[in-house]
């Protein structure tokens, strides 16, 4: 009984240390994204910034076609995901002096913002609505070298 005992403690202790370090983990990853950079403003605090000075841009079928980008994504993490693809297509559409959002700027901003493991629904998606992605296999295949970059 005692050595039965010990062993289960010995796993909990294990488990607990395990899930500690997996949200220590996710924790540290959004605290270095809150720090400021050179420029005094930390990466959400850009990302919000062009979320906000967008806001108008965006329409109905616009939100629609991001929710169902980001639909594949866990639903815990969807909101965030969303946030980041967002700001991603703002930081486009203030460069480039939009008056209006087009499928080019989210397609575009949806592949720049995204990890490269999404790419593979984006092409069947985009597929499934017969949109043509040659103008953007440039971006697919170096989204890597431009998160790096950033």
């Amino acid at each position: 009984m005692s050595g039965m005992f010990s062993t289960f403690i010995v796993g909990w202790i294990i488990i607990m240390v395990v899930l500690m370090a997996i949200g220590g983990f996710f924790m540290f990853r959004k605290f270095l994204k809150q720090l400021p950079k050179q420029d005094g403003k930390s990466e959400l605090d850009w990302q919000n910034y062009y979320l906000h000075k967008t806001l108008h841009l965006w329409q109905d079928e616009h939100k629609a076609l991001l929710n169902e980008l980001t639909a594949p994504v866990p639903e815990l993490f969807r909101p965030v995901a969303k946030e980041k693809i967002g700001g991603m297509i703002g930081k486009l559409a203030v460069e480039e002096r939009a008056k209006t959002l087009t499928l080019d700027l989210i397609i575009r901003g949806y592949i720049m913002a995204s990890p490269k493991r999404d790419h593979k629904f984006l092409r069947k998606k985009l597929h499934e609505m017969d949109i043509d992605l040659s103008p953007y296999e440039h971006l697919l295949q170096d989204n890597t070298k431009q998160a790096v970059s950033e």
